[in-house]
């Protein structure tokens, strides 16, 4: 059957209480992921698929006959509120934590009368003179009047009470009630029902949360006249990777105070929270008795060059960066394809257009304190994501113009292929000597026939390699990149092997530059293996002979399986500890560390695994007409790759699809929409409104659900080929199943709503 990758890198916006309804998009997310994990795991001790997961296990194995679908998240990014909810989901995907436990700290946690500071705690008399203000906001209509769960409008109206009487001119909520909230949320996801990580041995997965650094951190910025300028930087991303199973098996995202405090720090909203500090979370996990033996190397890390990282003082980020796109973007480089796939960037925006019911051309004048609040607050948190979505389409463009290339190039490169190595090449069967002569005739051929081209691409191929190398060593051996770089580069000219020419004279296939590049030079491996994977794909999408179709996929299977050695000598995990010995001591000794990382590399044994495996691939019962381009295509790849790495820019995209953007938000999920959902009642109070009630955020959570399960079976269902689709009264059917699943899931935890399951009840009835 035909293998797919389903891709979600996940960006969740800032939206306060409006946490609570992404709270239930993420966790449907999670649940997509476990059905996924659970049709792909080896072990048979899982727990039991339960509520919409069980749904979207009938949706995969439904599909199975035709497509292995696998859905992961590998990527998430998220700011403010969509950064505590971006973290937990992280911590689950990675780990194999439960998200169950959480829905205790969303309905009973997120409540603000229990993240009032308790000095500033209010009684029934005190600032009996703000009892105005109080009676000013319930006549203004603050209060929701189409609230009908009983008791609602007077637990709005008690809290807003405290919380308007309570301290002024200081945060009113505990940044260390809020901090050790966080804590107990972690742990809770730790202690619940764990099962294998739900993401692939062999891929990675980032986490990057906005943060906004109040005082900032000094930059050197270089121009012309002046050479050098020093300005601060606000902008803070703390990143998280996991970069697979270590020695031990077991993944590793990040310690669980460095996960509290990148939490606690996105969502500082200014006014209602303290700016976060480390000396918040040192004395919660004191009296918690969390150890962080990582501290001194973490805030290192996030705080280069800071003397004194426990006195930086951090602000809400989407203060700054409400909508992280950019770090999710950068991270798609480099990351390891197995099989086809199908790349979406979500986004999760509970309140698209917070303001869009404001007429445009309203002949009033703003007043002082709305254009104040709008200019500071709303405007820069609220602009739409059109450059997100260019760079997001400049890949995809950057990927039909290789395309294009390709395409255009294929019959010249058959005809240099026969003239480097003659006809021979699609006559003779290939063995292991016959592949090792004819890859190496068509390099030097494709070297020739560069000419002057040829130069520029092996200045950018040497330049792509001694950074990767720098980056490996400085991240295996602990030392600083920018050291690591410079004395590689250093060795690397000493030697003289930064002159490409070195190819293209007599004996150039035995000189030290083209000996560097077969010792080192991974990425090129793994783009031709990736080239060839794309070929497979494309001649299976050509034809409509179905056993020519299983051939390809056989093919596919077996490239793959070649290409997973190289991705893992991609990964830190892959180094012993003598090679973590010589990265150490890169700096006062590379050549001795590029050798040792030459010796555990070993890409020359590799080239000769993989010659052998792919004889044997080659050699299988495939007509000639599927053989002679796929060799074409591994032998030709040297005159492709001349003409494409100066196309990526030397960033060698693994990835050679266009990119797809979804969003998840109340007004994409119309399936219920008869029984509410349109409006979600935390986005009163200028998105602060589920703090205040329990109603409220039962309401939101359980749409948060509902929407998350709906929009998470079209985007699977949109990633299928034609002949695998679904009818659409089969995905009515599917995704109604799910929302029955969801209610009955929850019915027992949610006491407030009880008109909203009646209605819901009967809309799913009625279906």
């Amino acid at each position: 059957m035909r293998e797919k990758e389903l891709r979600l890198a996940l960006v969740c916006y800032g939206g306060v209480s409006l946490a609570v309804y992404m709270h239930g998009m993420t966790k449907e997310v999670w649940k997509l992921a476990r059905a996924s994990m659970r049709r792909h795991a080896t072990s048979s001790d899982l727990p039991p698929a339960d509520d919409s997961e069980g749904v979207y296990l009938a949706l995969l194995e439904e599909l199975a006959p035709k497509l292995d679908l696998r859905i992961l998240v590998d990527i998430v990014a998220g700011a403010s509120a969509g950064g505590i909810n971006g973290i937990l989901l992280a911590q689950a995907i990675s780990q194999g934590s439960d998200m169950e436990p959480l829905r205790d700290l969303w309905l009973a946690g997120a409540d603000s009368d229990k993240l009032l500071e308790p000095e500033g705690a209010s009684t029934r008399f005190s600032k009996w003179w703000a009892s105005p203000l109080v009676w000013w906001a319930r006549n203004k209509g603050l209060v929701m009047d189409d609230m009908q769960e009983p008791g609602a409008r007077t637990e709005v109206s008690a809290k807003l009470s405290r919380l308007m009487r309570s301290r002024w001119f200081k945060p009113p909520f505990s940044g260390e009630i809020f901090t050790a909230m966080l804590h107990d949320a972690l742990v809770a996801m730790a202690a619940g029902t764990r099962t294998p990580a739900l993401i692939p041995p062999l891929q990675p997965l980032d986490l990057f949360v906005t943060v906004t650094d109040y005082h900032g951190a000094p930059e050197k910025l270089r121009l012309h006249s002046p050479p050098v300028i020093i300005e601060n930087e606000h902008r803070l991303i703390i990143g998280f990777t996991d970069e697979g199973p270590g020695p031990d098996g077991s993944r590793h995202l990040a310690e669980l105070p460095e996960l509290v405090l990148a939490a606690r720090a996105t969502a500082s909203f200014p006014g209602a929270f303290p700016p976060a500090r480390v000396g918040e979370v040192d004395r919660v996990i004191a009296a918690r008795g969390t150890a962080w033996p990582g501290r001194a190397a973490f805030l290192a890390r996030i705080f280069p060059g800071r003397a004194t990282p426990d006195t930086a003082t951090l602000i809400d980020g989407a203060v700054l960066n409400s909508r992280p796109f950019g770090p999710a973007i950068e991270a798609l480089a480099r990351r390891p394809a197995h099989r086809e796939v199908d790349r979406r960037f979500v986004y999760v925006d509970p309140k698209p257009g917070m303001h869009g019911d404001q007429p445009l051309d309203s002949p009033v004048l703003p007043g002082f304190f709305a254009t104040v609040l709008r200019s500071l607050a709303d405007i820069p948190r609220q602009q739409p994501i059109n450059d997100n979505l260019a760079a997001i389409d400049a890949l995809s463009a950057r990927v039909r113009r290789l395309r294009y290339v390709v395409d255009g190039m294929t019959p010249e490169v058959d005809a240099a292929i026969e003239r480097a190595a003659g006809l021979r090449v699609f006559i003779f069967k290939p063995t292991r000597e016959r592949l090792a002569d004819w890859r190496s005739r068509a390099q030097s051929q494709a070297a020739r026939e560069a000419g002057y081209a040829y130069a520029a691409y092996g200045q950018l191929k040497m330049a792509q390699i001694v950074e990767a190398q720098a980056i490996r060593l400085a991240s295996i051996g602990g030392v600083a990149l920018e050291s690591v770089r410079s004395a590689v580069w250093r060795h690397v000219r000493t030697l003289g092997l930064d002159h490409p020419s070195q190819a293209l004279a007599r004996g150039g296939a035995a000189s030290d530059y083209v000996g560097f590049l077969r010792s080192f030079d991974l990425e090129f491996r793994v783009r031709r293996l990736r080239f060839l994977i794309r070929r497979v794909n494309t001649l299976a999408g050509e034809t409509a002979d179905d056993a020519a179709r299983q051939a390809l996929e056989a093919i596919k299977t077996g490239l793959y399986t070649i290409l997973n050695p190289h991705l893992q000598r991609r990964q830190s995990t892959f180094f012993g500890p003598d090679m973590r010995q010589a990265a150490a001591a890169v700096i006062e000794d590379p050549a001795a560390a590029l050798a040792a990382m030459a010796q555990a590399l070993d890409l020359k044994g590799l080239d000769g695994d993989s010659d052998a495996a792919l004889v044997d691939l080659f050699a299988g019962p495939w007509p000639r007409e599927l053989r002679r381009p796929l060799l074409s295509s591994y032998l030709g790849f040297p005159f492709y790759d001349i003409a494409m790495l100066p196309l990526l820019q030397g960033d060698g995209i693994d990835e050679f699809d266009e990119i797809l953007v979804d969003r998840l938000s109340p007004e994409d999920a119309l399936s219920l929409r008869a029984a509410g959902g349109g409006a979600l009642k935390g986005s009163q109070f200028n998105a602060f409104g589920a703090f205040f009630s329990r109603a409220y955020r039962e309401h939101d959570y359980l749409w948060g659900r509902l929407h998350g399960a709906e929009r998470m079976i079209d985007i699977v269902c949109s990633a299928l080929p034609d002949g695998a689709m679904l009818s659409a009264e089969r995905l009515r059917v599917l995704k109604y199943r799910a929302f029955a699943a969801i209610v009955a899931a929850e019915r027992p935890f949610l006491g407030e709503v009880g008109p909203l399951l009646d209605a819901l009840d009967a809309a799913i009835a009625d279906a």
